[in-house]
């Protein structure tokens, strides 16, 4: 594939997936040529790579699991972003080996690449989940780590990793830690395209689980214009950093607030399927965003009814509809 030696090569392993695939196009966008690992599937399906097109966009197939395809995708590459995960919260209970096998192995096999190949900056993928339910808000860099999901718990632990190289090699190393990101593209697993997909489907009880847990909610675009800031900001090297707006809004508001932007008169019902075990439920999360906006030119750009609307659109776009299972629930 034909790639501009002029522009600066970055990887981005997840690029198939919801924040790596607004993440590829941002990037490319801002004129970086952009290596984007799918993972290897025998449909050869790039998930939401399909319909982006562009010259300076090289896809790659193939597995963080794997050492040898981690060492032969960074070779070459200035900047990784690493977003690669499984991230599922229920399904972590269901297999929390394959957590274990991806978050964790998988950060390290692509610390040891990105060393071995002389990697300029690497930025691995937290979670606000790491924290837990909010000890005090906002949440700050120095909050207590919780585990309560075993998702979380390998976050955790890729996050331990990826900072041990940094201490131990000096790997340029930064960990971002987005907040609850929302917008086009993403799974039905999450609160808010759940919402939206049952009410576009035509649905009028719409199926939930507990809507008393707040959320810091970010845009996906500002997520995405977070990482590249924290791609090439200087000095930021074994860091952890949010990405967040620094409100917070519970999920009952947040139903309320797409149903009325939808035009819908809708009830809830809560479902016994999509509640949490009682103590893996994370109450309460709301981000300090000050090392982000001191270190780097972000700012969050889109308020939650801004992001919301645009969300909706694209939901509501017949072709897009159809890609969910609406009457199923998303694990």
């Amino acid at each position: 594939m034909y790639e501009n030696k002029d522009k600066m090569k970055v990887l981005v392993t997840g690029a198939d997936g919801f924040i790596g695939s607004h993440l590829v196009e941002a990037l490319l966008n801002e004129g970086y040529a952009v290596r984007a690992l799918s993972q290897y599937n025998s449909f050869n399906n790039w998930g939401w790579l399909e319909d982006i097109q562009h010259p300076d966009l090289e896809v790659v197939t193939g597995d963080v699991r794997d050492p040898n395809l981690c060492r032969h995708i960074c070779d070459g590459c200035s900047v990784v972003y690493h977003l690669a995960a499984l991230i599922a919260i229920p399904y972590s209970y269901v297999a929390p080996d394959s957590y274990v096998d991806t978050n964790i192995k998988g950060t390290l096999n692509i610390c040891q690449a990105a060393r071995d190949c002389g990697v300029k900056r690497l930025v691995v993928t937290s979670t606000s989940e790491v924290y837990g339910t909010a000890k005090y808000v906002p949440i700050d860099e120095k909050h207590p780590k919780q585990p309560q999901s075993p998702y979380s718990a390998t976050k955790i632990g890729a996050d331990a990793i990826a900072l041990s190289f940094y201490n131990a090699f000096n790997l340029p190393v930064v960990v971002a830690r987005p907040f609850n990101t929302y917008g086009p593209r993403q799974s039905a697993r999450a609160i808010i395209p759940t919402i939206i997909t049952q009410i576009a489907a035509g649905k009028r009880e719409i199926k939930v689980g507990d809507l008393s847990p707040t959320r810091d909610f970010n845009f996906v675009k500002d997520t995405a214009a977070g990482f590249i800031a924290l791609g090439k900001a200087e000095g930021i090297e074994g860091k952890e950093i949010n990405i967040a707006t620094g409100t917070e809004v519970s999920m009952k508001e947040t139903l309320e607030m797409i149903s009325q932007i939808m035009e819908k008169d809708v009830k809830y019902i809560i479902d016994p399927a999509r509640l949490r075990p009682s103590g893996s439920e994370v109450f309460r999360l709301c981000g300090d965003n000050s090392i982000i906006t001191s270190l780097t030119d972000w700012r969050p750009k889109y308020d939650l009814e801004t992001g919301l609307r645009e969300t909706i659109a694209w939901f509501t776009q017949k072709e897009n509809l159809a890609k969910y299972k609406t009457g199923l629930y998303n694990v």
